[in-house]
């Protein structure tokens, strides 16, 4: 039976590198490879770009409502074999997406390697990545250190340069102001209580002017 992977990281840890590597050997050997995407990442739109300025075309762009299980299965009786399935930014999928992916590698015995984030910048699961983190066979943590040297584990958010600790959960890091960087656990919580001590500060300073 093939299995279920999530492979999990922080920023700036080669998540999308290494699935492209992992794509070339598939496809150096002659084996066929199915690239899926969210929607919602619009970073690289149809394509797949890593931190080191390489790219792969995605085979399917997945939209909130679609059944990876039909797609995949309908894509392997029109194309032919599929040996392996790659998703990039598997944070962003539903929850009934990952349970689709489990589907897949059970009944449909493909493989399915899933990369993406495990928590966002207010250290929150999101859904996909919370649904992959129970239902996959093999579960792998990809590292990367934060700038004072210790293991990063959570995603700063920046806008404009700023570490921001409020708002929506989807904002795709280099469109607008948007920004992230990798923390350690310590950081973050010290960059978080600036972010607060500035804010209550601002909010003195207009009480005042209004008074």
């Amino acid at each position: 039976m093939a299995k279920l992977y999530f492979r999990f990281g922080a920023m700036n840890c080669g998540k999308s590198t290494a699935l492209i590597q992992v794509d070339h050997n598939y496809r150096e050997r002659g084996m066929n490879t199915l690239l899926i995407k969210p929607g919602s990442d619009l970073k690289g739109e149809q394509e797949i770009i890593s931190r080191l300025e390489i790219s792969r075309g995605v085979d399917i762009l997945a939209e909130e409502h679609d059944n990876l299980f039909d797609l995949i299965r309908t894509h392997h009786q029109e194309q032919g074999p599929i040996h392996c399935v790659l998703v990039d930014e598997a944070q962003f999928l539903t929850k009934t997406q990952a349970n689709q992916l489990f589907e897949v590698a059970v009944l449909q015995d493909i493989p399915v390697i899933c990369y993406g984030l495990r928590t966002d910048f207010q250290l929150n699961g999101f859904p996909g990545s919370e649904r992959l983190l129970l239902l996959a066979h093999s579960i792998e943590e990809l590292k990367t250190i934060c700038k004072c040297g210790q293991k990063a584990v959570a995603n700063g958010r920046k806008v404009g340069g700023h570490f921001i600790f409020e708002g929506e959960q989807l904002a795709i890091d280099g469109l607008g102001d948007v920004s992230y960087e990798s923390l350690c656990a310590k950081c973050y919580f010290r960059f978080k209580q600036q972010a607060e001590k500035k804010s209550k500060a601002e909010q003195s300073t207009k009480q005042i002017k209004i008074t």
